[in-house]
């Protein structure tokens, strides 16, 4: 048992900024690949076969889900890490400690409460919220899938405690291991449970798409045991008790409902996409779902790991008294941001069909169609991250919050004018949400410009001009080796087909916007060329 504390202790020991956000980034990546493997199984199965099974499979994720973004989630990390890394700067780990356990055993419970509801109303929740246009045999098995899948709540709730604690004292490892095991318990329920569940010649499950369900269930439970294995080491002292007096606790409490609210706000205009999606043919929930998945990769490799990484330093400047360096800080985190999810955007613009490829044998047409129509949001929504993390390092959750309230009112209302009335399907859903990022980003960008005077100086304009002008003359060089090597829907375009493709369009124009980059003296691309200098002469030691 020694031996084993010593190992989990080294691995878990604390890392540097740009070492853990490289972790993240790869963390996030094997789970992203992990994540199109699992997407990948259930599309060749469900979608052609049994695309209302698929609908209602996706539906089903939708309560839960939001029951733990808005309790949980988001809503934790960013208020509790400032407050927790207060107490330890100052030495104080007894409160650090009680907030730690105080915060476990609440959510615990709150989720758990929730969990209960969601099992006991599923049926009028998704017959008359989620998705009312799903057919009677999919509503019926969307509810039962989502009761099985209403324990998540609880088990997600547990793990990002544990987790937000490794994360406050610098510890990525166990904590970017978790998202891993959550897929590969998915596709163990792909592979396995959804041909049934036999114990000593009796069979106790028939099998079908919800074992997908029973899959889900595994993969939180991985996901728990693997986070609290990364507790090791770290000195928590957990009790079974809520420190209702402990001053930073009631400070999380204070500003977890803005944060909650913000949160959850994204899962409504979730709700309102889905009941409208499900109105639509038969599949169209899955396709739209896939490609907001897809989507989501790029945002979570960039935004969501390079922010989760800086944060905690973020906060401990502000600790410090140093807004100096919390300002120069979050301009180069911007840059870098900015400088990686542009090309990505244009890329993946470009690339939808191939991209598609890798779910689906032989392409999809309306997959495809509305990745491309989604394309500009891992832009916005990749520069979104920071930008609010910048507000919560503060300890300022609402301000986000008001201007979520806007953006997400205006996507609600832009989705069903685009979908009821001007009768554009799901790509009225796409551009809506297009609209809203954008417009979400720019008013936080212009309220972060009044807030921290100075953050946007001529020299980060200069560079994001730049970053645009090379973007466009990777965008040239994309387009040209698209029409060059083109994807064609059909029996010739699976996936070992697609993949290679899009794998050297892609390499080709990063590589191209990596020397325009260079030539427009972009001081972002210096350490990759010199990385791959060294890297070519010997010189780096992997």
């Amino acid at each position: 048992m020694g031996r084993f504390q010593s190992v989990v202790s080294r691995a878990n020991r604390k890392l540097t900024v740009q070492f853990a956000a490289a972790l993240l980034s790869i963390s996030l990546m094997a789970s992203m690949v992990f994540g199109i493997v699992r997407i990948r199984l259930l599309t060749n199965t469900y979608y052609e076969t049994y695309p209302i099974g698929l609908d209602a499979y996706n539906a089903a994720f939708l309560l839960p889900d939001f029951m733990y973004f808005i309790l949980v989630s988001g809503a934790l990390s960013v208020t509790f890490i400032p407050v927790f890394n207060q107490r330890m700067a100052s030495g104080n780990k007894k409160s650090a400690w009680e907030l730690s356990t105080s915060l476990t055993n609440l959510l615990a419970l709150a989720t758990l409460i929730a969990s209960l509801v969601i099992i006991i109303f599923a049926e009028p929740l998704m017959n008359y919220v989620i998705a009312p246009g799903l057919k009677e045999t999919g509503s019926a098995l969307a509810v039962s899938m989502m009761r099985v899948i209403a324990v998540n709540p609880f088990l997600f709730a547990v793990a990002t405690v544990i987790a937000s604690i490794q994360q406050a004292l610098g510890r990525f490892t166990f904590y970017a291991l978790a998202p891993i095991l959550y897929n590969i318990g998915i596709i163990i329920g792909i592979f396995f449970f959804t041909n049934g569940i036999t114990i000593f010649g009796w069979q106790v499950f028939e099998g079908g798409i919800m074992g997908v369900a029973l899959g889900v269930v595994l993969g939180s439970i991985l996901q728990l045991i693997v986070s609290s294995i990364g507790l090791i080491g770290l000195g928590f002292d957990y009790n079974f008790k809520i420190y209702w007096k402990n001053k930073g606790f009631r400070k999380v409490l204070s500003l977890l409902p803005a944060r909650s609210l913000d949160q959850g706000m994204d899962y409504v205009v979730g709700i309102v996409e889905t009941n409208l999606a499900s109105r639509m043919a038969a599949g169209t929930l899955t396709a739209y779902n896939y490609a907001t998945t897809l989507m989501m990769a790029p945002i979570n490799l960039i935004g969501v790991a390079i922010s989760t990484a800086a944060f905690p330093q973020m906060t401990e400047r502000l600790g410090e008294g140093r807004p100096d360096l919390f300002k120069s800080e979050l301009r180069s985190v911007l840059r870098v941001i900015i400088w990686l999810s542009m090309p990505v955007a244009a890329i993946t613009f470009f690339t939808r069909g191939y991209v598609i490829g890798f779910i689906k044998n032989e392409g999809d047409v309306l997959m495809a169609g509305l990745l491309g129509a989604l394309a500009s949001i891992i832009f916005f929504r990749s520069v979104y991250y920071i930008a609010a993390r910048s507000f919560y390092a503060q300890q300022d959750t609402k301000t986000p919050l008001y201007i979520s309230f806007f953006a997400i009112g205006l996507n609600i209302v832009l989705a069903i004018w685009f979908t009821s009335v001007l009768d554009m399907g799901a790509y009225g859903l796409a551009l809506a949400q297009s609209i809203m990022a954008a417009v979400e980003v720019v008013i936080l960008f212009a309220v972060m410009s009044i807030r921290l005077n100075g953050l946007f100086n001529a020299e980060f304009w200069s560079g994001v001009w730049r970053m645009i002008f090379a973007t466009g003359l990777m965008s040239v060089v994309t387009y040209a080796l698209v029409v060059l090597i083109p994807f064609q829907v059909g029996a010739n375009s699976s996936f070992y087909v697609a993949f290679p493709k899009f794998a050297f369009i892609a390499g080709v124009s990063l590589a191209a916007y990596l020397l325009f980059s260079r030539v427009l003296q972009l001081k972002e691309a210096k350490p990759i060329i010199a990385m791959a200098v060294r890297f070519v002469s010997g010189g780096v030691k992997v």
